[in-house]
């Protein structure tokens, strides 16, 4: 009999919990003076370079580039509904922040310091915003190319299908493909859904979230571990208390930290390789289960399966009441007549509560 793929819930888990790898650093490395830290800014961010630069432990300087697609030139046409007089302003404004932009990479080259380039991704054509972020940063084969994806709202971000359109054309205008850089709900739905995001899942990840420790997070699908993660921002610091001063820069500036020391980032720093792809578990069919609206972590389901075939693996789910849990899934087939035998399933919940995750669940 054929073992054949899990539908419903079981398309929504994750992949099957592993080790925790040693090189993770979990618990508030930016404390560790060894560890490498990278600034990162848009074009408001106010900076005293001549301050900033006497903290040694800063390696890397990555900057905002492109935002969406570019500005109209000449204002004619449908211009997003904007007035002629705005469109002009808006033009104007992307022409400064270009400047600035050129500006602090020769500043920061000069310097020392390792140089990377962003390109916040909104709804619209992913060709033509590669494009823009390419002729915009017009990265050096040294320098960080990377792809922000802030959430998944279609009304503001791009989607995670045409994030994969993005990437895979900066890779065959450069030969490298760009850094990942998300928060942690996203990161989690790309690698639950990995099968179907084959890139955005290797693409290695710059990765945001202002706690001091992500202990358990990683291995998270295809990444054993974070290129970048970003632990400071507006969201956290403040004037009484943050993670990380840096000098020159207001409580607004974002903080990011390696897990390594400035010689060993400045030897990786430009990426361009996907990570490897980790093989995907075997699951059996039609695994349907039913939540409590109540919150208990507790399920039944049903499953088809091949005689005496057998499958566990790890998964997460949000609940009708809002809350979340991580458990594991155990499948097992008993035999019986026919081509099918009938099976059962039992969920049991994780050590640990886990963030409340979108994962379009469906109960059937």
């Amino acid at each position: 009999m054929n073992v054949k793929q899990l539908s419903g819930l079981a398309a929504l888990l994750l992949a099957a919990a592993l080790p925790l790898s040693a090189l993770t650093a979990d618990r508030a490395p930016w404390k560790k003076p060894e560890n490498a830290i990278v600034i990162d800014a848009y074009e408001l961010n106010a900076i005293e370079w001549s301050d900033m630069l006497t903290d040694g432990r800063i390696a890397g300087f990555i900057s905002k580039a492109s935002d969406g697609l570019p500005e109209s030139y000449s204002c004619k046409g449908d211009h997003g509904g904007d007035t002629v007089a705005h469109c002009k302003t808006m033009w104007r404004k992307y022409a400064v922040s270009r400047e600035l932009y050129e500006t602090r990479r020769l500043l920061a080259r000069s310097k020392g310091l390792l140089w990377g380039a962003y390109h916040l991704a909104r709804p619209g054509n992913p060709v033509e915003q590669a494009n823009h972020f390419l002729d915009y940063a017009n990265p050096q084969d040294d320098e960080m190319m990377v792809l922000d994806i802030e959430g998944r709202n279609p009304e503001t971000d791009m989607s995670l299908e045409d994030a994969q359109v993005f990437a895979g054309h900066i890779k065959t205008r450069t030969g490298r493909y760009p850094v990942l850089y998300t928060n942690h709900a996203t990161a989690r739905y790309i690698a639950a859904n990995r099968d179907t995001y084959r890139i955005l899942s290797r693409l290695p990840l710059w990765y945001a979230r202002y706690r001091p420790e992500i202990a358990g997070t990683f291995p998270m699908g295809n990444w054993d571990n974070y290129a970048l993660w970003q632990f400071s921002a507006a969201a956290n610091c403040t004037k009484r208390r943050c993670p990380y001063r840096v000098k020159g820069a207001a409580n607004d500036i974002d903080v990011n930290v390696a897990p390594m020391t400035k010689a060993a980032l400045a030897k990786i720093w430009a990426f361009g390789a996907l990570v490897p792809e980790k093989p995907l578990d075997p699951v059996d069919e039609m695994l349907t289960a039913s939540i409590p609206a109540a919150g208990a972590l507790k399920a039944s389901a049903d499953a088809d399966a091949s005689a005496g075939a057998s499958v566990q693996t790890a998964g997460a789910v949000t609940l009708a009441s809002g809350t979340a849990g991580a458990f594991a899934v155990s499948v097992s087939a008993e035999a019986g007549a026919g081509l099918s035998a009938a099976g059962s399933a039992t969920v049991m919940p994780g050590k640990r509560m886990v963030e409340i995750t979108p994962l379009n669940y469906q109960d059937f």
